[in-house]
């Protein structure tokens, strides 16, 4: 393998990679992009495929295609050795996770399927408070793909969960698309009650049988449950896609969803550098956030939270005054409200002045925020393991099941994204993912430069060290660290001071500043100036090797 095509079948837009190995290094050779062709008159995805082939060949001067057909394998210097794709056209994926108990196997449940790439449209638990009536309506009413059930122990008790296979039979709820298809309905719950849960929903839905989500209290097992969420998204909701099955034909493996492709190329990189990692991709109707903590891999996404179709629900979760925070103009809420409902009701339109940009990086920043607040409070340990506790923690029970996002021991935050890869200047995506993220100790920014992550996400499953190779020379652009206290903490007037590369630095205390560093590695030393922790203890210095970027690095001391 010396080459491979590699699309990206968004809802609006196909993208389209070109990479190539030459000389024993894997490089993006060129890229090119073309509408998506799902809806009337086309109502075909393999077109705007092949329209994204042709203006590939255009900007790279590389024949890909022949007689209206992708040359696949290359022969004579024409065409690609594979063709890999990845696809969202047929819409996001809407589940319902199912569970016993909220605070663990329906939590578990949840887990399972965001890290899937699924929405989560509603979440029903047994003891979640609600009559029994009400939960069938919430079944029948959310008229979702599919359905993941999970709950009790391997060898527990089975009756909460058959009550609840019960409910789902009474619901009878029809999926969202295809209407003549059974609902797909995962168990991934005591293994002793599949006989009866196949007695009860076998007849009336498409029931699949996995390995269970808890199988014990201090266990939780979530790759069986995705595994088949995917096969299901990939058989019931992407056949939808008009055209879908003829692409299936072009490619050289298996196409994989957008989001999970993207995970998939997170979770590598992070599991083969050792490094925690935080990513996100904002997009025009949901806010996807990926993060990867001591190998442990989550996903969540903010259906509600977008830069386009989505920013009037920014607007409201927000509020003006937290919008405008962020703008060093005074602005009406008026004239606030009218830009963001302008951006809604036309998606596509770009900010035409530094105004409307501005307001548009300032909604950005407040839908980041809020998306890895939600994101914190899905990521999270195991409720109902046992701990060891000091005496002074018996009393307060939070610390089971507290979030395994930990900022302080967070090595790279990488921002993807119209709004963060497309902005007119790095040192913008840079503020932009500071102010929203906050990170704590000292921790390096990056963006995606031109959205390549979930390709490479698909090339890694056929050729990982080609995929690994492309996402450090061509995919992520290091922007520079970002050196932060840690946790809450009280300053007076003052500055602290950095020396770095042969020079001193003062870093005025409540002020981000931007430090113009070539890029490189720098040893550098860190005087607090002050009793807050950079990560060597309350007011102590810090030794650390200062890592340069295209913008230099930031030094972050502003309060919190």
């Amino acid at each position: 393998m010396r080459s491979a095509l590699i699309t990206d079948c968004g809802s609006t837009t196909t993208k389209a990679l070109l990479i190539v190995c030459e000389e024993g290094c894997w490089r993006l050779f060129a890229r090119a992009e073309a509408p998506t062709t799902v809806e009337s008159p086309f109502d075909d995805v393999t077109i705007g495929v092949l329209n994204a082939a042709a203006e590939l060949e255009a900007v790279s001067g590389r024949t890909l295609l022949e007689d209206g057909r992708l040359i696949v394998p290359e022969r004579d210097g024409k065409g690609a050795d594979v063709y890999l794709s990845t696809s969202s056209a047929g819409g996001g994926l809407q589940m319902i996770a199912a569970g016993v108990v909220s605070s663990m196997s329906a939590e578990s449940a949840r887990r399972a399927s965001l890290g899937a790439g699924a929405i989560i449209i509603d979440t029903i638990s047994v003891d979640d408070g609600k009559k029994t009536f009400e939960k069938i309506q919430r079944f029948r009413k959310s008229r979702p793909d599919m359905v993941l059930m999970s709950g009790g122990t391997d060898g527990g008790t089975k009756r909460h969960l058959l009550e609840l296979a019960e409910m789902i039979l009474a619901a009878d709820p029809r999926p969202r698309l295809g209407q003549d298809m059974k609902l797909p309905v995962i168990y991934a719950g005591n293994r002793d009650a599949r006989e009866e849960v196949q007695a009860i929903l076998g007849e009336k839905t498409a029931l699949r049988f996995v390995d269970n989500i808890r199988p014990s209290l201090d266990r939780e097992n979530l790759d069986g449950a995705r595994n088949a969420i995917h096969e299901l998204f990939l058989e019931h909701v992407m056949q939808q896609a008009p055209g879908y099955a003829k692409l299936c034909g072009w490619v050289s493996a298996d196409i994989d969803s957008t989001p999970n492709a993207f995970g998939k190329m997170i979770e590598r990189y992070s599991l083969e550098t050792g490094q925690n990692i935080l990513a996100v991709d904002i997009g025009g109707a949901t806010t996807d956030v990926f993060s990867v903590f001591g190998g442990r891999y989550t996903r969540t996404v903010s259906a509600n939270l977008g830069m386009s179709y989505s920013v009037g629900n920014v607007l409201f979760e927000a509020g003006c005054e937290n919008i405008k925070r962020h703008l060093d103009f005074e602005i009406t809420d008026e004239r606030l409200r009218n830009v963001l409902r302008n951006k809604m009701i036309r998606p596509t339109i770009i900010p035409m002045t530094r105004e409307e940009l501005a307001i548009e990086q300032a909604a950005a920043r407040e839908a980041l925020r809020l998306s890895l607040e939600h994101h914190k409070s899905l990521a999270r340990s195991l409720v109902g393991v046992q701990t060891v506790r000091q005496m002074g923690e018996i009393v307060d029970q939070k610390g089971s099941g507290g979030t395994l996002v930990k900022m302080p021991s967070l090595d790279l935050i990488i921002g993807s994204g119209g709004v963060l890869s497309h902005a007119p200047e790095r040192d913008q995506a840079a503020r932009m993912m500071i102010d929203a993220f906050a990170p704590e100790g000292v921790t390096m920014l990056a963006v995606d430069s031109v959205f390549m992550i979930p390709h490479l996400g698909v090339l890694s499953s056929v050729e990982p060290e080609a995929a690994r190779q492309v996402f450090e020379n061509d995919c992520i652009i290091r922007l520079g660290q970002v050196i932060s206290p840690c946790g809450r903490f009280s300053y007076r007037e003052g500055s602290a001071l950095l020396k770095a590369g042969g020079n001193e630095y003062s870093l005025p205390w409540g002020a981000l500043t931007r430090l113009e560093l070539e890029p490189g590695e720098y040893k550098a030393m860190l005087e607090p100036g002050a009793k807050a922790d950079f990560g060597a203890g309350k007011g102590k210095a810090l030794e650390f090797t200062l890592c340069a970027g295209v913008c230099g690095a930031y030094a972050d001391l502003r309060k919190r």
